[in-house]
């Protein structure tokens, strides 16, 4: 790999392994390199020799080739214009600012709207007001927040939120879910 561009190939790695439904250990036993080091690669704190990538793309029946392929460049410049289409997976209102699966989520929401239900995130969160003003319910605590707050939420934490004034513009910045927060496998 190229020191200047280099890839963040662990994602790449983790999302294999769980297609192919195998663990640390299995991967650790096909390609003869530790539990430990195959974790640090997955959660980006080492990078993979020449060598040691294609060992571990043997054991998930794969080439380096193809995981490189896959990896996410570790350098990314994406500019989200405010006149782009929402995607239409997304409801009425709701717009996605970082197009991509990154280890960054963060979503718009503009309009009078009440969630209705309970959210339970494994990694953290932050919403901001941007305009207008919500009620955020979390850990048996209602949060009243105005245009320029804040509020950030650990991961598991149990909340609910609704917008309180017309043209509310609430942004929710998170640890994407498919970026583990800890060390588990």
């Amino acid at each position: 790999m190229d020191e200047k561009e280099s890839l963040r190939v662990g994602a790449a790695v983790k999302r294999r392994r769980r297609a192919l439904k195998l663990t640390l250990a299995v991967v650790a036993s096909r390609s003869g390199l530790s539990v430990p080091f195959l974790s640090q690669i997955e959660n980006e704190r080492a990078r993979p020799s020449t060598r040691s990538l294609q060992l571990v793309a043997g054991a998930l029946e794969t080439t380096a080739a193809e995981l490189l392929a896959a990896a996410e460049s570790a350098r990314t410049v994406d500019v989200v214009r405010a006149a782009e289409q929402a995607r239409h997976d997304l409801p009425e209102g709701v717009r996605s600012l970082v197009r991509g699966r990154h280890q960054l989520h963060a979503l718009e929401f503009t309009g009078e709207r009440d969630a209705g239900r309970e959210f339970q995130h494994r990694n953290d969160e932050l919403l901001f007001v941007a305009d207008g003003a919500a009620e955020v319910e979390a850990e048996g605590r209602a949060y009243r927040l105005e245009r320029g707050d804040t509020l950030y939420l650990s991961g598991g934490v149990r909340h609910r939120w609704r917008a309180t004034e017309s043209g509310t513009r609430l942004l929710v910045v998170a640890v994407a879910e498919h970026i583990e927060a800890d060390d588990a496998s």
